[in-house]
């Protein structure tokens, strides 16, 4: 990791906290990780996470100012526009760009946002019904622009494809299925290969 910015992101091992995580690798700047239990809302190192980032939830990436980002999607073209040699995102204020923000909030919002009912254990029956029937639209739409494209914008690894990789590999964990979408299962064997993921992986303990 190498570069000139000195970070600190906080994570949760396998949360959306793993897009960013992806995506520092990728650009090769210097950072490092601190895990955070968000049920203690407690750092690693003991500290009130809560004093870190007040809404309470990861990822948080503080600067080498001491600023403090959040929102998965915001940081990810924070990381992008960081490192523009890396090419992970198009041109600042490029229609390509405009449509890679489309599809960050896409993952965000229809896909990350219906996966969280299954991980909360209050969530009844129902809640996760409509989550389940949302994720299946939801899912297909990714699956059909997949179809033709090894990326979520082409031919071209972007964090976009950090971001839905990431919420892909949750799939697993609450025991939905991707057989219906086999170019989303294609689209995470082929991601998960990458360096970047494998670094990331194994600095969050999860291989």
């Amino acid at each position: 990791m190498n570069g000139d910015n000195d970070m600190k992101l906080y994570l949760k091992p396998g949360s959306c906290a793993m897009a960013v995580h992806i995506a520092l690798e990728e650009a090769e700047l210097t950072y490092e990780i601190e895990k955070v239990d968000l049920a203690a809302k407690k750092t690693e190192r003991g500290e009130d996470y809560l004093a870190i980032s007040p809404n309470g939830y990861v990822p948080a990436l503080v600067l080498d100012d001491g600023e403090v980002m959040t929102e998965a999607a915001a940081i990810l073209l924070y990381i992008a526009n960081l490192a523009p040699e890396a090419e992970l995102a198009p041109a600042p204020g490029s229609k390509a760009y405009f449509e890679l923000l489309s599809q960050l909030v896409f993952i965000s919002t229809e896909l990350h946002k219906n996966f969280s009912p299954f991980f909360k254990p209050n969530s009844g029956d129902t809640w996760r019904g409509i989550a389940q029937k949302n994720l299946e639209t939801r899912l297909s739409l990714m699956n059909e622009r997949l179809t033709s494209n090894d990326y979520v914008m082409g031919e071209r690894f972007s964090v976009a494809d950090a971001y839905l990789f990431t919420v892909l590999s949750w799939a697993q964990v609450v025991d939905i299925s991707l057989d219906a979408w086999p170019h989303l299962q294609r689209f995470v064997a082929r991601i998960a290969e990458r360096d970047s993921v494998q670094r990331a992986m194994q600095a969050e303990g999860l291989k």
